[in-house]
């Protein structure tokens, strides 16, 4: 913290009034319009120039309660002197010699107004930028977030469209897996039956072969016969 900022109590102590006086003192000049001191984090500070023109004097500068005409001084009973040689009324302390009880600025040491209108003017700039910098901090967080946030729907929506065309791939991938089945189906249908027809066809050619050897075999056996018969005639005969 700079050293040439002090906090209300810090005024106070190094014063030696109490903290309520700087207080008030500080209501009483912005009920004139202006406002002195700079809040940071809630404390109100104040630099040399505006303790000065605050003007606040200790509480020890006070004017003692003895400085008023003492009761001794009064003339006494045994020694009245005639009513022309009384005391005066003025010769007491007059009021106005009491300091203050709310401290306030005599007229002829209040600061200018031009002088405190710029030290407020100061004051309130500095407040304004620092305002405006955190609104423009804020500006740029939020913008962030928005940019994140469409990014993420960015994202969000490529995701869902390769989701769609994943799904539609693999739908056309069965319908093409089905055709092909579809397909291959009668060719296999038609090599059994042309397996079939072969394999009857060869048993057919087979049956055929052996009937022919067959017939082939009895008519052997009907050229034998007649054969046999002449010659047992013969054998017959030579009995």
């Amino acid at each position: 913290m700079n050293d040439n900022l002090k906090t209300i109590k810090e005024v106070a102590d190094e014063l030696g009034v109490s903290k309520k006086k700087i207080e008030n003192k500080l209501s009483y000049i912005k009920k004139k319009g202006n406002t002195l001191g700079k809040v940071i984090g809630g404390v109100r500070y104040l630099n040399k120039q505006e303790i000065k023109i605050l003007n606040i004097s200790p509480e020890t500068s006070k004017a003692p309660e003895t400085s008023k005409a003492p009761e001794t001084s009064k003339v006494p009973e045994t020694s009245k002197v005639p009513e022309t040689s009384k005391v005066p009324e003025t010769s007491k302390v007059p009021e106005t010699s009491k300091a203050p009880e709310t401290s306030e600025v005599p007229e002829t040491s209040k600061v200018p107004d031009k002088h405190v209108f710029s030290s407020s003017f100061d004051l309130l700039r500095e407040q304004t930028a620092y305002l405006l910098k955190e609104l423009e901090e804020k500006n740029k967080h939020i913008e962030k977030l928005i940019d994140n946030e469409k990014s993420m729907q960015n994202l969000l929506d490529q995701q869902q469209r390769l989701a769609l065309q994943d799904k539609k791939l693999l739908e056309e991938y069965k319908s093409e897996i089905n055709e092909l089945k579809a397909l291959k189906m009668p060719q296999e249908d038609m090599k059994d039956d042309s397996s079939i027809r072969g394999e009857a066809q060869e048993e057919i050619v087979r049956l055929k072969a052996q009937l022919k050897l067959s017939e082939e075999e009895r008519n052997k056996a009907k050229e034998k016969e007649p054969v046999k018969t002449e010659s047992k005639k013969w054998w017959q005969l030579w009995k």
